[in-house]
Formats: C-alpha cells, structure tokens, sequence
C-alpha cells in the first residue's frame, strides 16, 4: 500500500534463503500495518519516506510484439482500472508494439470475477494482458475467491494514485475536524461509497475510522463497481461520504456538485490537503498493474513486459499520466514479485485489524 516497494534488499538474497526472505517479508509487512493502524492512536511519528521507484529504461525503437492485443479490465468502463487499461492499450498502439487492442470489460467484486474468468479463458494466450491492483489484493484478502493473484503472472506495476474523500456539496461536512465529529457521533449513519468491498478505498475508510477513535467494527461501507457509480450514489443521497480517486471524483469536483474533504497522500495533492495535514494520521496509495496468463511462457512474458515498458515510454502514456494526476512507479521483475507479497500479507493483516466485512 505504501509505494514503492518495500522487497529491494530481500531481492538480492541467494536462493538457499528463500524461506527466510519470505519469513522476513510477512513480518515486515505485519509491522507495516500495524504500524499505520496503531500510529493513530499513540500518536507515534509517521515512518521515514520510501525510496523512490524505478523508473523504466530510456525508450528505444519500438519492436511490434502482436498485431492484435487483448486487455481484460476486471471493472466497469469509467473507473480507474478502466482508465489503466485504455491509456495503456493506446500507447502500446502508439508505440508500434501492436497494430490493435482490443478491449474486454468484466467488473463485480473488486476484479476478481474477472481475474476468474481471465485465468481460465486466457491463461495461455500469448497475447492477453490483465489490468489489476491494490483494489484486487484486497479483495482477495476480505473474500478468500477460488481463483486469486497466484493463478495470473505479473508484469509490471505502473503507476500509483492516492486516494481523494469527498462529499455532496451540501454536506455540512467541510474538513477533517468535521468528518472526526461526525464518525464519533453518529458512525452508523455516515455511510461511506466507495469501490469493492475490501478494496483499497474500503481499508481507507476503516483507517479513517480508526484514526477518528470511532468504532470500525461499525462502519458502513457501501461498495460500488466503479467511481462513477460511488459519485452517482453521493448525489442520489445514498451515501454521505465516498472515496475514490482523484481522476474518478475530478468532473463532480470541479463542477461544484462535490467537494473534497482531503486526500490519503502524506503532503497535500491536487491541490487539496492531505489528512495528516489536518490533524489526522492516515495515509495510504493506491497502485495499478499490468498482468499476462499464468501459463504463458517465460520469453513470452519478457517480450509484452518490453513492449509495456515501450510504450510507458510514449507521449500517448506520458500524457495519460498528467491528465490523469496519475505518479508513474515502474516496478517489474522479483522486485514487482516481492513488492506483491508484502502487499497481500499487509491486505490480509489490515483486513482483520480494521474488521473488514464483504
């Protein structure tokens, strides 16, 4: 959850420790969650900034690795692995690695429908690429699905989003201190939207919770498939508050429909304060990743993982990330491969702490 990876020195280690690294990573990411779970509450100094990610390799002549490309979104079209998925699929367009892409929406509970059918109707097609994140490894850690994370093969991870809490415009609620008030107060009546249930934007509003001394045992937690849904159920007055990302609240924001409380990175963003700068310690980023089957071969998988790396290179991307306000955070290789198992023994830590419910 917290960017970049935290697996860069366990990386490095020889094969014939293979059971320590693992040991080590599950009690690094078990502290990581405790550590911004229990920080709340003791008032305990927030954690050192992570090292910067890598960054992709200077770009080089394009080499096509299909004529035609499919990318499975696990999600709605309009939400944030929508967006993922389209502005990859025209750089890769762009930069020459494919003539096409072709495009296949499958959403409902927090991607992992898709990443079932994804597994067995694509796992060894040679030319299929998954779009999943952080939404999904929560979920998998709240709902425990037949098929996870395991049954697909990783291929990058690009870009990371912090994540915004927002409000109808007449909600009487207009910054931390009010949205503090409220959850103490009356916690069964102030309704959080937002994406799948166990999803980042979930395990948000319970650190919210925490971090305000309310009860998150008590929380109510609306799930919806995509950010325009969590914007529509905000107007439509069946939630008071809702979190998602900048990108999929930024139209209702500068339309004056909605107004953002603050936003779950350290330091203020978008031009919106963070909610540590406002007194409350909670934080959190979100990341999104590029997947192929599981059954694809290694050469495979290492040419779509050059064609990617390409075409994050191209204009088309680079332009997808500011209009988008999304951070690129390049990550493939056993580093991607590590940084993913911490993110699944954190998932599973924060969803029990938070007492999560589906």
């Amino acid at each position: 959850m917290r960017l970049p990876s935290f697996s860069q020195t366990a990386a490095d280690a020889t094969p014939a420790a293979d059971g320590t690294r693992q040991n080590r990573r599950q009690m690094l990411a078990q502290g990581a969650a405790l550590a911004m779970l229990c920080s709340p509450l003791a008032h305990a100094a927030p954690p050192a900034a992570a090292p910067a990610a890598h960054a992709p390799r200077a770009a080089g002549s394009a080499q096509r690795v299909a004529t035609s490309l499919r990318i499975v979104i696990p999600a709605n079209a309009g939400g944030g692995w929508d967006q993922t998925g389209r502005a990859l699929g025209a750089a890769l367009v762009a930069s020459g690695a494919a003539e096409r892409v072709e495009y296949e929406n499958v959403g409902g509970k927090g991607g992992t429908i898709g990443l079932a059918q994804f597994a067995e109707r694509h796992g060894k097609d040679p030319d299929a690429l998954l779009i999943g994140g952080m939404v999904m490894v929560g979920t998998v850690a709240l709902q425990k699905p037949a098929v996870n994370m395991s049954h697909v093969q990783p291929i990058a991870r690009l870009t990371s989003d912090y994540l915004v809490v927002a409000v109808p415009a007449d909600s009487p609620i207009r910054n931390a201190k009010d949205l503090v008030a409220a959850l103490r107060s009356d916690l069964a009546h102030q309704s959080f939207a937002g994406g799948s249930a166990g999803g980042v934007d979930h395990m948000f509003a319970g650190l919210l919770t925490r971090a305000a001394k309310a009860a998150p045992e008590q929380l109510v937690y609306k799930p919806f498939p995509g950010g325009a849904q969590v914007v529509e159920a905000l107007l439509k007055g069946d939630a008071r508050m809702g979190v998602s990302g900048y990108s999929e609240f930024s139209e209702a924001l500068a339309s004056g429909k909605l107004r953002a409380i603050g936003v779950s990175s350290r330091r203020s963003l978008f031009g919106l304060p963070s909610f540590r700068e406002q007194g409350l310690d909670a934080d959190m980023a979100n990341w999104r990743a590029v997947f192929t089957g599981k059954q694809v071969s290694a050469a495979r998988a290492q040419a779509l993982l050059g064609a990617v790396e390409q075409a994050t290179q191209h204009e088309s991307w680079q332009r997808a990330l500011r209009q988008n306000r999304w951070e690129p955070s390049w990550q493939a290789g056993r580093d991607f491969n590590g940084f993913l198992e911490l993110e699944h023994t954190t998932a599973s830590v924060m969803t029990y702490l938070l007492k999560l419910k589906s």
